[in-house]
């Protein structure tokens, strides 16, 4: 599919490329919906893949946007996936300058859409785009660390719907993907006591974490697939699970930290084969609502928890996949608070975010 119908079909309203050569930017932003306020736009680090930082970017604003809805917060979906320079981003003062670049290039859009942190960015890095617009959100929040906490609580509720029990005790779950959200979510399951089978694309990683926690196995990514399990917990860089690889999944839950681990056609697929999919945007929330309220992780992680009931407690009512049925609460806000028409409150603000 072309990208701009692409855009069309997902009612996305902007992609801007961003380029600054003497920093080395080069940036894929899309905004997909500013209906309920401004787009906060997660920013991540991918390798040199200007098609995949495109698309990307275009299936994270959307997840953004669902996820913002759902949590309750007054702001649309964006995201911003930047290119690692040729030279790296090891370098101090390199780094300073690729993401006060970014600011500078924000720095028009500011009514329109706040940067916080993803996959390989920090808080630090936010403050460096923070000196250049005013347009940013987390840097005094660890989103990934309250992520992870929030995975683990929502994964609770759900098992209690998929499993029959929300104790994790002796379940168990394999983890794809043990980068920041990943690590933080084996830490809660691992103290609850739930038998671990994890894997990285890069071994290392997942070798340093067995390290540290004892009995967890320690697994290919292409094995884990494959790996019997109660819960499957995605927590890489997104699509992890492509719809061919679901008659070889035996896990009864989907359940993790990873944006768009499934493609709409592999939601499908993992519907007909039986297996409960807790969507993204639903139980990877927690991070989210911690930089945009100022809640505690706890206050926010238990707000995941919350929604991931009413999501259960509504697919139970009406015979409905959680995955869909979250989709459709999310909808249901955004056009309800949509049909209001614009609102001036707030207008002269930094940006009219927070918590409904």
């Amino acid at each position: 599919m072309l990208i701009l119908e692409e855009m069309q079909s997902r009612g996305h309203e902007a992609l801007t490329l961003l380029h600054h050569a003497p920093s080395g930017l080069r940036a894929a932003l899309a905004i997909h919906s500013t209906v309920l306020g401004p787009a906060i736009a997660g920013v991540r680090l991918r390798e040199q893949d200007e098609e995949l930082a495109v698309r990307g970017a275009l299936a994270l604003s959307e997840s953004l946007t669902l996820k913002a809805a759902l949590a309750g917060l007054n702001y649309g979906g964006g995201a911003c996936v930047i290119l690692i320079p040729e030279a790296g981003v090891e370098d101090p003062h390199a780094r300073e300058a690729l993401f006060r670049a970014l600011g500078r290039q924000v720095l028009p859009m500011e009514s329109r859409v706040v940067l916080t942190e993803d996959i390989g960015v920090t808080p630090a890095d936010i403050a460096f785009v923070a000196q250049e617009t005013r347009s940013t959100l987390g840097m005094n929040t660890d989103t990934s660390s309250v992520t992870g906490y929030g995975v683990y609580r929502g994964m609770k509720a759900a098992a209690r719907h998929a499993l029959g029990s929300e104790s994790l005790r002796g379940v168990r779950v394999a983890i794809m993907g043990v980068g920041a959200v990943g690590r933080a979510l084996a830490g809660h399951l691992h103290r609850e006591g739930a038998r671990l089978i994890i894997a990285d694309d890069r071994p290392e990683r997942a070798l340093a974490l067995a390290d540290t926690l004892s009995g967890v196995t320690v697994v290919g990514c292409h094995e884990l697939l494959d790996a019997p399990s109660d819960i499957l917990a995605p927590c890489g860089y997104g699509h992890s699970i492509r719809s061919q690889d679901v008659p070889r999944l035996q896990c009864r839950l989907i359940a993790g930290g990873e944006h768009h681990p499934l493609t709409r056609r592999g939601e499908e697929a993992v519907k007909e084969a039986g297996i409960v999919y807790m969507p993204d945007f639903a139980i990877n929330s927690a991070g989210l609502i911690a930089a945009a309220t100022g809640l505690e992780a706890s206050q926010a992680a238990e707000r995941v928890y919350q929604t991931v009931n009413r999501i259960t407690a509504a697919a139970e009512q009406y015979g409905k996949a959680p995955h869909v049925v979250a989709r459709r609460m999310a909808e249901r806000r955004i056009d309800l608070i949509g049909s209001l028409g614009a609102s001036s409150i707030g207008s002269g603000s930094r940006h009219a975010g927070g918590a409904a």
